[in-house]
Protein backbone atom coordinates (compact mmCIF):
# COMPACT_ATOMS: atom_id res chain seq x y z
CA UNK A 1 0.00 0.00 0.00
CA UNK A 2 1.87 3.79 -0.86
CA UNK A 3 1.76 6.19 1.45
CA UNK A 4 -1.11 8.29 -0.52
CA UNK A 5 -3.44 5.31 -0.46
CA UNK A 6 -2.80 4.75 3.23
CA UNK A 7 -3.76 8.56 3.67
CA UNK A 8 -6.54 8.96 1.63
CA UNK A 9 -9.15 10.19 4.41
CA UNK A 10 -6.41 13.15 5.13
CA UNK A 11 -6.32 13.96 1.69
CA UNK A 12 -10.11 13.90 1.06
CA UNK A 13 -10.73 16.00 4.44
CA UNK A 14 -8.32 18.69 3.00
CA UNK A 15 -9.45 18.79 -0.47
CA UNK A 16 -12.99 19.31 1.36
CA UNK A 17 -12.18 22.06 3.17
CA UNK A 18 -10.88 23.66 0.36
CA UNK A 19 -12.82 23.38 -1.87
CA UNK A 20 -16.10 24.05 0.63
CA UNK A 21 -13.72 27.35 1.08
CA UNK A 22 -13.49 28.14 -2.63
CA UNK A 23 -17.08 27.32 -3.03
CA UNK A 24 -18.20 29.63 -0.07
CA UNK A 25 -16.03 32.30 -1.11
CA UNK A 26 -17.82 31.86 -4.88
CA UNK A 27 -21.37 32.35 -3.44
CA UNK A 28 -20.47 35.39 -0.92
CA UNK A 29 -19.15 36.97 -4.24
CA UNK A 30 -21.98 35.92 -6.50
CA UNK A 31 -24.57 37.41 -3.67
CA UNK A 32 -22.07 40.63 -3.17
CA UNK A 33 -22.77 40.77 -7.13
CA UNK A 34 -26.61 40.43 -6.68
CA UNK A 35 -26.73 42.76 -4.33
CA UNK A 36 -24.52 45.51 -4.91
CA UNK A 37 -23.96 48.10 -7.65
CA UNK A 38 -21.11 46.02 -9.68
CA UNK A 39 -23.96 43.81 -11.29
CA UNK A 40 -23.21 41.23 -14.02
CA UNK A 41 -25.62 42.81 -16.65
CA UNK A 42 -25.42 39.78 -19.19
CA UNK A 43 -26.41 37.69 -16.50
CA UNK A 44 -30.54 37.23 -15.67
CA UNK A 45 -31.05 37.67 -11.72
CA UNK A 46 -33.04 34.88 -11.35
CA UNK A 47 -29.78 32.44 -12.74
CA UNK A 48 -27.34 34.50 -10.70
CA UNK A 49 -29.74 33.48 -7.51
CA UNK A 50 -29.81 29.98 -8.60
CA UNK A 51 -25.91 29.97 -8.90
CA UNK A 52 -25.55 31.69 -5.50
CA UNK A 53 -27.93 28.63 -4.31
CA UNK A 54 -26.37 26.19 -5.99
CA UNK A 55 -22.88 27.67 -4.62
CA UNK A 56 -23.84 27.73 -1.40
CA UNK A 57 -25.37 24.19 -1.38
CA UNK A 58 -22.31 22.86 -2.63
CA UNK A 59 -20.07 24.47 0.03
CA UNK A 60 -22.43 22.78 2.78
CA UNK A 61 -21.69 19.71 1.19
CA UNK A 62 -18.06 19.69 1.24
CA UNK A 63 -18.38 20.87 5.13
CA UNK A 64 -20.30 17.50 5.41
CA UNK A 65 -17.73 15.84 3.14
CA UNK A 66 -14.53 17.83 5.45
CA UNK A 67 -15.69 16.44 8.36
CA UNK A 68 -16.77 13.73 7.46
CA UNK A 69 -13.04 12.59 6.76
CA UNK A 70 -11.84 14.20 9.73
CA UNK A 71 -14.06 12.68 11.41
CA UNK A 72 -12.81 8.51 9.78
CA UNK A 73 -8.66 9.81 9.68
CA UNK A 74 -7.11 7.88 12.14
CA UNK A 75 -4.13 10.05 12.34
CA UNK A 76 -5.57 12.62 14.31
CA UNK A 77 -8.48 11.47 16.23
CA UNK A 78 -11.89 13.58 15.92
CA UNK A 79 -15.10 13.38 17.38
CA UNK A 80 -18.12 14.01 16.69
CA UNK A 81 -18.43 16.32 20.07
CA UNK A 82 -15.19 17.74 18.17
CA UNK A 83 -17.26 18.38 15.37
CA UNK A 84 -19.85 20.17 16.95
CA UNK A 85 -18.84 21.85 19.81
CA UNK A 86 -16.22 24.61 19.66
CA UNK A 87 -12.87 24.47 21.50
CA UNK A 88 -12.91 20.61 22.17
CA UNK A 89 -10.73 19.36 19.36
CA UNK A 90 -7.39 17.72 19.37
CA UNK A 91 -5.99 19.87 17.07
CA UNK A 92 -5.44 23.82 17.31
CA UNK A 93 -8.91 24.02 19.45
CA UNK A 94 -9.25 27.67 18.62
CA UNK A 95 -8.20 27.49 15.15
CA UNK A 96 -11.21 24.51 14.26
CA UNK A 97 -13.36 26.28 16.70
CA UNK A 98 -13.49 28.83 14.36
CA UNK A 99 -14.89 26.21 11.36
CA UNK A 100 -17.34 24.59 13.67
CA UNK A 101 -18.67 27.84 14.42
CA UNK A 102 -18.75 28.92 10.58
CA UNK A 103 -20.70 25.25 9.61
CA UNK A 104 -22.94 25.94 12.21
CA UNK A 105 -23.93 29.04 11.30
CA UNK A 106 -24.37 28.25 7.78
CA UNK A 107 -26.38 25.51 8.51
CA UNK A 108 -28.69 28.51 10.66
CA UNK A 109 -28.52 30.47 7.60
CA UNK A 110 -29.58 27.31 5.27
CA UNK A 111 -32.84 26.81 7.68
CA UNK A 112 -33.64 30.35 7.03
CA UNK A 113 -33.02 30.01 3.66
CA UNK A 114 -35.28 27.55 3.90
CA UNK A 115 -38.10 28.83 5.41
CA UNK A 116 -37.79 32.49 3.54
CA UNK A 117 -41.31 33.44 2.97
CA UNK A 118 -41.91 32.18 6.67
CA UNK A 119 -40.16 35.66 7.64
CA UNK A 120 -40.41 39.16 7.29
CA UNK A 121 -37.73 40.27 4.69
CA UNK A 122 -35.91 43.09 7.04
CA UNK A 123 -35.07 39.74 9.56
CA UNK A 124 -34.31 37.25 6.57
CA UNK A 125 -31.99 40.02 5.16
CA UNK A 126 -30.51 40.89 8.54
CA UNK A 127 -29.77 37.41 9.12
CA UNK A 128 -28.31 36.74 6.02
CA UNK A 129 -26.02 39.53 6.81
CA UNK A 130 -24.06 36.74 8.97
CA UNK A 131 -22.83 35.03 5.58
CA UNK A 132 -20.31 37.65 5.99
CA UNK A 133 -19.16 35.95 9.64
CA UNK A 134 -19.67 32.17 7.91
CA UNK A 135 -17.04 33.18 5.13
CA UNK A 136 -14.57 35.27 7.76
CA UNK A 137 -14.38 32.33 9.97
CA UNK A 138 -14.63 30.12 7.40
CA UNK A 139 -10.79 31.89 6.35
CA UNK A 140 -9.61 32.57 10.20
CA UNK A 141 -9.97 28.73 10.17
CA UNK A 142 -8.42 27.52 6.62
CA UNK A 143 -5.23 29.90 7.53
CA UNK A 144 -4.93 28.75 11.49
CA UNK A 145 -5.90 25.02 11.02
CA UNK A 146 -5.18 24.37 7.41
CA UNK A 147 -2.28 22.41 6.82
CA UNK A 148 -1.73 23.90 3.49
CA UNK A 149 -1.59 27.51 4.77
CA UNK A 150 2.08 28.11 3.98
CA UNK A 151 2.30 26.79 0.75
CA UNK A 152 1.87 29.42 -2.25
CA UNK A 153 -0.79 28.52 -3.70
CA UNK A 154 -3.05 28.51 -0.46
CA UNK A 155 -1.70 32.22 0.18
CA UNK A 156 -2.52 32.77 -3.28
CA UNK A 157 -5.93 31.49 -2.63
CA UNK A 158 -6.55 33.34 0.41
CA UNK A 159 -5.29 36.48 -0.62
CA UNK A 160 -7.22 36.55 -3.57
CA UNK A 161 -10.73 35.20 -2.04
CA UNK A 162 -9.99 38.26 0.74
CA UNK A 163 -9.22 41.01 -1.81
CA UNK A 164 -12.72 39.94 -3.81
CA UNK A 165 -15.06 39.22 -0.85
CA UNK A 166 -13.33 42.70 0.59
CA UNK A 167 -13.13 44.80 -2.31
CA UNK A 168 -17.10 44.02 -3.31
CA UNK A 169 -17.96 44.52 0.49
CA UNK A 170 -16.04 48.16 0.09
CA UNK A 171 -18.16 48.70 -3.70
CA UNK A 172 -21.08 48.07 -1.88
CA UNK A 173 -20.66 49.53 1.21
CA UNK A 174 -19.18 52.95 0.13
CA UNK A 175 -22.08 55.30 -1.16
CA UNK A 176 -22.14 55.71 -5.43
CA UNK A 177 -20.51 59.47 -6.53
CA UNK A 178 -23.05 61.80 -6.54
CA UNK A 179 -23.79 63.14 -10.09
CA UNK A 180 -23.89 66.28 -10.82
CA UNK A 181 -26.02 68.11 -13.83
CA UNK A 182 -23.44 69.55 -16.51
CA UNK A 183 -24.83 73.03 -17.33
Amino acid sequence: MTLAAANYTWYMARAGGILAFVLLTASVVVGLLLSGRARLRSWPRFALEDVHRFLGVLAGSFILLHGAALLVDGYLPFSLTNLLVPVTAPYRPLAVAAGVISAELLVALALTNRYRKALSHRFWRRAHYLNFAVWLLALVHGITAGTDTGSTWAIAMYLSAAGLVGGLTAARIVPAPRRTAVR
